[in-house]
């Protein structure tokens, strides 16, 4: 299957410009996608951009990925309804260190043919001296070709206008692709279809100064089958960084996902064979609760982004949190990461010489913490039989909870009732 034949059967093909496909499949082509350092991480509405790459490597071409530490210091106006902040050249830096890192474990670099390959537009831009810039550039394309952009119209009818200096953003982005197709033979720009009026400048650009021709793909943006943004939860946006987003949260993520947006997602978020996807699909469909698809797509995308190891101890915290699990799991876990699977759960701090000295059961949970608000109402739950102290029933008024029952030599996790967890940490 040619690499426009998986973007279509996939659902993620929006714009490709005439010729394009004939191109792809005639000879090998090196492609790029820009991804912009407003941050020190990718979060999952890079994911496309991202799967975009690997099919193009995949298919026998050559992807370049290209990080934009001059274009992030102006900010994408497309479609935004205000301008962002400028960030410092240091910040933006540090940013593209942590981007390459990232990208590096979804794609193959070095310097073979098909490798990948990553770029800095930085580097073309940071000699250039205005004057340079609006004699060399500037004169490449015609302020009414600027102005026909939806992406500009939209925003000088808005309240906040546009700047100078977001209006000459599509003139950068339209340079990086005339410098990469100039100086790496790279013929096709990639991007969302938000990204489609800043592609074809760069196409125009080529044709104009050196009467070549230069080609563009666009996927589809990603959204919720009930028209909410992708990637967006209440607690803000889902990141591909670890300590930004846990891999149990970003587990979670995919797996509370809703059946249509599964079905569509599990073609566009993981490398699985048509026949393979059809197969869950269809086992899902015979048994919706079992919610088949969701897991085959956590568990696929959890390990491409962090590890197996990381999905093992993901799946170890939902058995542990939702259903019968072993506590043995957070034995494995730094304290960092014990915080982050009872993120949102009460926390309380005993000291390590009341626990060496022994708590009664009863004083532990209603004086020393305020699992209940009085030793009568503990000494009540527990001869009902509500209480369990790191999984196992408490029903003894008289238990002494000591050093041995430490998990990981720090933790007590005390349980109120099925769903109420309580960490107490000495």
């Amino acid at each position: 299957m040619s690499f426009v034949e998986e973007l279509r059967w996939r659902g993620m093909l929006q714009d490709i410009m005439p010729g394009t496909e004939d191109l792809l499949n005639k000879e090998k082509v090196a492609g790029y996608i820009g991804f912009d350092p407003t941050g020190d991480s990718l979060h999952v509405g890079h994911l496309t951009q991202i799967m975009t790459l690997i099919h193009f490597q995949n298919a026998g071409h050559k992807p370049v990925a290209l990080v934009g530490g001059a274009t992030g210091m102006i900010g994408d106006p497309s479609f935004k309804s205000a301008e962002r902040n400028l960030l410092d050249e240091a910040t933006l830096q540090h940013n593209v260190a942590c981007l390459k890192k990232q990208l590096g474990k979804f794609l193959e670099f070095g310097e073979g043919e098909n490798d990948a390959q990553m770029v800095n537009n930085y580097d073309w831009f940071k000699d250039f001296s205005f004057l340079d810039f609006i004699r060399d550039i500037g004169k490449m394309i015609t302020v009414n070709y600027m102005m026909a952009k939806d992406s500009v119209k939209k925003r000088l009818e808005g309240d906040n206008g546009l700047s100078f200096t977001e209006f000459t953003y599509q003139l950068i982005q339209g340079y990086d692709f005339y410098y990469l197709w100039k100086h790496h033979n790279c013929k096709i720009q990639m991007g969302g279809s938000d990204q489609w009026g800043n592609i074809v400048t760069g196409s125009e650009m080529i044709r104009r100064q050196d009467q070549g021709t230069a080609y563009a793909i666009t996927t589809q943006l990603i959204k919720k089958a009930d028209g909410q943004k992708f990637g967006k939860t209440e607690s803000g946006a889902v990141w591909l960084d670890p300590k930004k987003t846990s891999p149990y949260k970003y587990y979670q993520f995919w797996l509370n996902t809703s059946d249509d947006d599964a079905k569509s997602w599990i073609k566009i978020f993981t490398l699985k064979p048509q026949a393979e996807i059809e197969t869950i699909i269809a086992e899902h469909d015979a048994a919706p609760h079992l919610r088949i698809v969701q897991k085959a797509l956590a568990k696929d995308i959890t390990i491409r982004t962090h590890s197996e190891e990381a999905y093992e101890t993901a799946i170890k915290t939902s058995e542990f949190l939702f259903g019968n699990g072993s506590l043995e799991f957070l034995n494995d876990l730094d304290h960092e990461a014990v915080l982050e699977v009872f993120e949102g759960i009460p926390q309380f701090q005993v000291t390590r010489e009341d626990i060496k000295a022994g708590i009664n059961v009863l004083d532990l949970l209603a004086v020393n913490t305020q699992v209940f608000p009085s030793k009568g109402e503990a000494r009540k739950m527990l001869q009902g039989g509500g209480v369990s102290i790191n999984r196992e029933k408490a029903t003894d008024i008289e238990q002494v909870i000591t050093e041995n029952n430490l998990v990981n030599n720090k933790y007590i996790i005390a349980q109120r009732g099925k769903k109420n967890y309580y960490l107490i940490i000495a």
